[in-house]
């Protein structure tokens, strides 16, 4: 039997390695998907191989990660529950589809993942695989084997020879790419505490940030970011210029209890430093280029997507649909915007140029101009002549 595993070189996957070998009696070939995490990947690959898989695969999708997955959820201004930018979710469906090639090109009949029973990525995983190849069969050992937590893995471990980053010391679960590092386990896990100023891996605390803030221009094109101060950049480039911009003042910390999709809460750490700044720089050029109608659906088409990326239904017709609507939103979204960095906050501080910008300045002063006064009367009485018949009505019934 052959095996793809997704593999990250972390404490399940490393011994995943062993354990399918061990259960299976297989050929297990390591597919590790770069998406921007800083990672030595010639030390993974070594890893994967001393720990008895028999080839490893590791395709860079850092460009593709960013452009078709991370950048469009710019676009939408899409947040799970208000808050999370999905660093951890968008690049789930990315990794499936990897995944899958990987089986493709190591002739493996079975992909396996080292996703917990408890978590949301088992089924961003599995729904991926089956919605790309659902003739592969699908191996979850967290939900076959008899380990029952991190202390047990690294026993686990330990006894087979694998080495691993993660001690009883030091028990947080990690996950990064390009576009954030998230942090989970440990003191995290308990909501009474704050947060140990040793989870952070990216981003200064804020109070140690510098006591001048900076500020950035990000030029977006169809609501692409492209250039920093003027100078053009490629997706990975860009990206990697305002992390570290934004780490620098302490920008991009979240502290959220999110709803899995299983049903249970969790609390979780997220660093994302150039995805705050993207965000802020976006809606501040939105709110000049969309309408009112436009930017309300667009809340709509943003929730809806961030939810359905989060639930693991990336290859599913809805998703397609909301991603045809969000880029032609986004075909007027072209522009500059200054972002101020400070403390911890990323701040657009001024669209500088809106070429299909919707704000007239000649309407909206408060000087004179061509704008009449006495036509807001008649508006006024038709918007609200549904209330006034109401309340004809109703009046008495009405509490003031």
């Amino acid at each position: 039997m052959r095996i793809a595993l997704a593999y990250s070189g972390g404490l399940d996957t490393s011994v995943i390695i062993p354990w399918l070998k061990e259960h299976y009696a297989a050929d297990v070939f390591a597919v590790v998907v770069n998406v921007g995490q800083k990672d030595d990947f010639r030390y993974i690959a070594h890893k994967a191989l001393a720990s008895g898989a028999s080839d490893v695969w590791i395709p860079d999708c850092r460009q593709e990660f960013l452009e078709s997955y991370a950048f469009p959820m710019v676009q939408a201004e899409a947040l799970y529950e208000g808050q999370y930018l999905l660093g951890t979710a968008i690049a789930r469906p990315l990794i499936a589809k990897k995944l899958v090639e990987g089986a493709a090109k190591f002739g493996a009949e079975a992909v396996a993942h080292g996703a917990t029973g408890k978590g949301n990525d088992q089924v961003r995983f599995e729904v991926g695989v089956r919605a790309l190849n659902p003739d592969l069969a699908i191996i979850a050992p967290w939900r076959l084997w008899d380990l029952k937590g991190r202390q047990d893995e690294m026993a686990y471990a330990a006894a087979h020879g694998v080495p691993v980053d993660s001690t009883p010391e030091s028990p947080y679960s990690r996950d990064e790419n390009l576009w954030h590092v998230s942090h989970e386990g440990g003191a995290i896990e308990n909501p009474a505490l704050p947060i140990p100023p040793d989870v952070y891996t990216w981003t200064v605390h804020p109070e140690d940030a510098p006591d001048a803030p900076e500020v950035v221009d990000i030029g977006f094109v169809n609501g692409i970011p492209v250039s920093i101060n003027g100078h053009p950049h490629n997706a990975v480039t860009l990206v990697e210029s305002l992390n570290s911009l934004g780490s620098r003042h302490g920008v991009g910390r979240l502290t959220m209890v999110e709803d899995r999709l299983v049903g249970m809460k969790s609390r979780g750490v997220y660093e994302t430093p150039a995805g705050t700044i993207l965000y802020a720089a976006h809606k501040a050029l939105t709110s000049l280029v969309w309408d009112r109608e436009v930017t309300y659906f667009m809340d709509q088409v943003g929730t809806k997507l961030a939810r359905l990326t989060y639930d693991g239904l990336w290859f599913s017709p809805l998703r397609e649909i909301l991603l045809e609507t969000t880029k032609t939103a986004n075909q007027p979204v072209t522009g500059e915007v200054r972002v101020k960095l400070f403390k911890g906050q990323a701040t657009a501080a001024a669209v500088k140029q809106a070429p299909e910008s919707l704000y007239s300045p000649e309407l909206a002063t408060f000087e004179a101009s061509s704008f009449s006064h006495q036509d807001a009367e008649g508006f006024i009485r038709l918007w609200g002549l549904s209330s006034q018949v109401y309340g004809s009505v109703h009046r008495e019934g009405i509490k003031v």
